[in-house]
């Protein structure tokens, strides 16, 4: 053991979240870091949008002023970076700071940083209205055109959205306690980025719900990213758990990037559609936006290399030389880190002016619809597809990149948890890890492929989404028992902060978890929700609206996960009944399943004739006739995930009763079969008193 060199220094106070001996209150590379990523983004959206003439006065339509051409994307760079620094306090509150003071600054930091962004978002509100409808804010009749902005166009409520979002999450960041309070918050906050990926350059007309899914993956990503690395900013972090905060925030910054840069590729071929529109503004825009975001990464890639490795640990690992120091651990986090985080933030701020200007510029490819545009695409936004064949429904794709990247992501985490087990020597079967990884393939099949494609043609397409979602999927899911091997594979944490491990077994143990899980209510859910669902508007919905369809697959995928799970799961859960009322709770499901088949193949009014009766499909059977069919697969195909479910609580059922026996025979052999001994007796002692 050594013992290192101190020079003294006057304590600052005492606690946890005491500044170390002999380290700066604030380097001024942190204190300056913030206000100049936002002048830094200001300057790079001024000239960004005056290079591609962005902001240039109007010619053909009336000019709303000189003020509201360049005070728009001020007022844009001001809303997108408060936005994105109150995501990111509320997500490092609710899965990365250490329980304490920390997590109370993390709070107070999003309800400050989201009251600006509530004020910054109505005066982009209000500016914007006067960019599209070409009045000017002066003009005595804006009054009347901000309220039919705001009531009447798709884009002026879903700003005025943004608005009500913002100050609701001040509101409610400043009142909560706690990481379950700032996860509640951070979802709250997360709807607001909902609303703007529907609104700008996300609204093409010929991949609609590809660039909205882009545009929220890219969205969210990069206020996670840029927003959590400013929140750690203003937070100092110079108390004993920075290395730890440091390093939980590099692995979701990683996720971050991967995002970013992959929503960025898919959200500039829709808009650019060929490689020569990159001489256009937009391109060149674009392919400076690209350059900037390769830099960040490789600065990021610095990180991990210069200074993560240098990082002292919180907590030593086992087997680790433990060196006496007099410094706090915090006093161990190089200087580097914070030089380098600034540089980065300002490379952030860039990218975001970029991007701002990049909004405001016309793209290669026009927003405005098609002119000439068949039923079926005046319905649903999507030419109408070639009629279904075996092959069509296996080689047909139509891209949803947000569920493709949670599908990626879930396969990379899980195998890597087991890889982690298997270098620890620990065993994990094989046929889990291919139980789930097959799992998602055929998420990944009904939500991307020939499903999704022809899920918004035919009923019976669309009634093959469900079984698959409901049925297939969660099977295969609850066999890989992902909950255990997530306790087995990631540490608990003993500082108070919440990660994957501490929320899924919060969510487990808690009365909601105990209350939605347990067989009954699963079966319940599982079973009623087909009625709740198609014959309420909320089948509609899901075929409208982007959101609602994203709810549709993860409502049905888990309660099917939740009622397989009651059935014959693996992991931890609820009070799984006797094997005998499971076969009865099963049979109960499988009938009224049964009845829903029978009542859609009888039927003969229309769902939502609005959609299905008015698609103009040269091929196929009618709606009414596409529809009963969908009936006949509820019913027939629906029954065989059903029967795989009984023979796997069959076969959990001998299993458990020969496990029983095993253990009977063990007690006996040491007990001299004691119990069987007993029941002689009392057998014996029945019959003298006959006698």
């Amino acid at each position: 053991m050594t013992t290192a060199d101190v020079r003294p220094a006057a304590p600052r106070g005492d606690g946890p979240d005491a500044a170390p001996a002999g380290v700066p209150a604030r380097p001024w590379w942190l204190v300056g870091a913030a206000p100049a990523t936002v002048a830094v983004a200001l300057l790079a959206a001024v000239a960004a949008g005056s290079f591609s003439g962005a902001f240039r006065p109007f010619t053909y339509f009336t000019d709303p002023g000189a003020g509201v051409r360049w005070g728009m994307p001020m007022a844009t760079v001001v809303t997108e970076l408060m936005a994105a620094v109150t995501l990111g306090a509320l997500v490092l509150t609710a899965c990365v700071l250490p329980s304490g003071r920390a997590v109370e600054r993390g709070l107070g930091i999003a309800g400050v940083t989201s009251g600006v962004w509530a004020v910054a978002a109505t005066v982009h509100l209000v500016l914007h209205t006067s960019w599209s409808t070409f009045v000017p804010v002066g003009d005595p009749v804006f009054g009347r055109t901000f309220w039919s902005f705001v009531t009447d166009g798709e884009v002026g409520r879903a700003y005025l959205g943004v608005v009500v979002v913002a100050a609701v999450t001040s509101a409610v960041a400043l009142a909560v306690r706690g990481p379950v309070g700032a996860l509640w918050t951070a979802g709250i906050a997360l709807v607001a980025v909902a609303l703007q990926s529907g609104t700008g350059h996300a609204a093409g007309a010929s991949s609609h719900d590809l660039a909205i899914s882009a545009m929220f993956l890219h969205l969210g990503g990069a206020a996670l990213w840029v927003g959590g690395l400013a929140a750690i900013a203003l937070l100092g972090l110079r108390d004993a758990a920075a290395p730890t905060t440091i390093r939980r925030y590099s692995a979701i910054a990683g996720w971050c990037y991967a995002a970013v840069a992959l929503s960025g590729l898919v959200s500039a071929w829709i808009r650019l559609g060929s490689v020569d529109a990159l001489t256009t503004d937009y391109g060149v825009l674009l392919i400076v936006k690209a350059t900037l975001l390769v830099v960040l990464g490789a600065l990021g890639w610095v990180h991990r290399r210069a200074v993560l490795r240098r990082l002292p640990d919180a907590v030593p690992r086992p087997g680790a030389v433990v060196q006496v120091d007099a410094r706090p651990p915090s006093a161990g986090v190089p200087r580097l880190f914070w030089r380098l985080a600034a540089v980065e933030l300002l490379v952030m701020g860039a990218v975001s002016g970029v991007a701002v200007a990049l909004g405001s510029t016309a793209a290669p490819i026009p927003e405005v619809p098609v002119v000439d545009a068949s039923a079926a695409q005046q319905v649903t936004g999507h030419p109408l597809p070639a009629e279904p064949t075996v092959a069509r429904w296996f080689t047909e794709f139509q891209w949803d990149l947000l569920l493709a990247f949670g599908c990626a992501a879930a396969v990379v985490v899980y195998v890597t948890w087991a890889v982690r087990l298997a270098r620890r020597g620990d065993r994990w079967p094989v046929s889990r890890t291919v139980s789930w990884c097959l799992g998602i393939v055929v998420l990944f099949w009904a939500t991307n492929g020939g499903a999704a494609v022809y899920g918004h043609i035919l009923f019976s397409a669309h009634m093959v989404q469900h079984m698959v979602l409901a049925m297939v999927v969660p099977l295969l899911l609850v066999l890989a028992a992902p909950v255990t091997l997530l306790l087995r594979a990631v540490p608990a944490r003993r500082d108070g902060s919440r990660g994957p491990r501490e929320w899924i077994l919060a969510l487990v143990h808690s009365l909601w978890g105990r209350l939605i899980a347990h067989p009954i209510v699963a079966a319940v859910l599982f079973a009623g929700g087909m009625i709740a669902f198609y014959y309420t508007p909320l089948f509609e919905l899901s075929l409208r609206s982007y959101p609602w369809h994203v709810w549709m697959i993860m409502h049905f995928t888990l309660v099917g996960y939740l009622f397989a799970n009651a059935l014959v799961g693996i992991d931890p859960g609820p009070s799984r009944p006797s094997y005998p009322l499971r076969i009865v709770l099963l049979f109960a499901t499988m009938t009224f399943h049964a009845f829903f088949g029978v009542a859609l193949t009888s039927g003969t009014a229309l769902l939502v004739p609005e959609w299905f009766g008015l698609l103009g499909r040269p091929w196929g059977p009618s709606a009414i006739e596409d529809q009963q069919r969908g009936g006949a697969v509820a019913w027939g195909i629906g029954e065989l995930p059903m029967l795989i479910l009984a023979i796997g609580v069959a076969v959990s059922w001998t299993r458990s009763d020969a496990r029983d026996a095993k253990r009977q025979d063990r007690a006996a052999d040491r007990d001299g079969d004691a119990e069987l001994e007993a029941y002689n007796a009392m057998l014996a002692k029945m019959a003298k008193r006959k006698d």
